[in-house]
């Protein structure tokens, strides 16, 4: 199943034609939702990762049983199909103990009421898309600097740091600039602006992993990440299927059979 084989690779290795071997990837029943026991607490990572523009899938991972929970096609990242994902895993008796998630606008909104971890890689990330990974000045590099100890940090300590970063650069923060054809002004520095609300933004989400550690959540969505990337690499094994039948192929890889 896993390594490049062709409909004429199978045929010589079963002896069967290619319709066979349409077939029976077209027999496999389609499921949303693995089988585990009823009344499960799970502790989820949840991402979206996509295959093309227009072409993504959205999945449910339980990291401390290791398995993916629900999984869902999709368009676009968006909060809807997060919610259905959750009302889905309620009404089948599972309960949600705590989420980890990417910081997306409006999906953390989805599980309001049920803690929720911001990953720490993503947080990074943006910070970096925002400054880059070598800010030319001197308040874009400090900032990058915080943001680099939030593993090593807690709430209160990063939220201090982030305080006297803000107290020492506020008036370079509201510097204006104002566009010569339009008469109209911006912050000159609004990427600068955008890395730290998005800091102070996520800071309560951050540390939610250390104020329940009983629930063992992990602080970032990397075991789901690497999930993707190996699930991509046996995808690109299979090269040339339709929609429909790598779909299918993709339910295989997530049921593990």
């Amino acid at each position: 199943m896993w390594q490049r084989q062709t409909y004429a690779d199978l045929n010589k290795k079963y002896h069967r034609g290619e319709r066979w071997a349409q077939r029976k990837l077209d027999e496999n029943k389609i499921n949303s939702v693995v089988k585990l026991n009823k009344d499960t607490e799970l502790i989820l990572t949840a991402d979206t990762t996509f295959f093309s523009r227009s072409e993504g899938l959205t999945v449910f991972r339980e990291p401390n049983l290791k398995k993916i929970v629900w999984w869902r096609q999709t368009i676009g990242e968006k909060a809807e199909v997060y919610r259905l994902g959750k009302e889905h895993l309620e009404k089948n008796s599972f309960t949600i103990k705590a989420v980890v998630l990417d910081g997306r606008i409006g999906i953390r909104e989805v599980f309001s009421g049920i803690p929720a971890q911001m990953c720490h890689f993503h947080q990074k990330r943006i910070v970096n898309r925002y400054l880059t990974t070598r800010p030319k000045l001197l308040a874009g590099v400090e900032l990058r600097d915080i943001a680099r100890t939030i593993p090593r940090s807690d709430e209160d300590e990063l939220s201090k740091k982030l305080n006297e970063w803000f107290l020492k650069w506020e008036q370079f923060l509201k510097q204006k600039t104002t566009d010569q054809s339009t008469g109209r002004w911006f912050y000159t520095h609004k990427r600068i602006r955008s890395a730290y609300r998005s800091l102070k933004i996520n800071l309560p989400y951050l540390y939610t992993y250390k104020k329940y550690p009983k629930l063992n959540i992990p602080n970032t969505t990397n075991s789901l990440d690497g999930y993707f990337n190996r699930l991509k690499s046996l995808l690109n094994v299979h090269r040339g299927l339709s929609p429909q039948r790598r779909y299918r192929l993709i339910i295989k890889i997530l049921t593990g059979r």
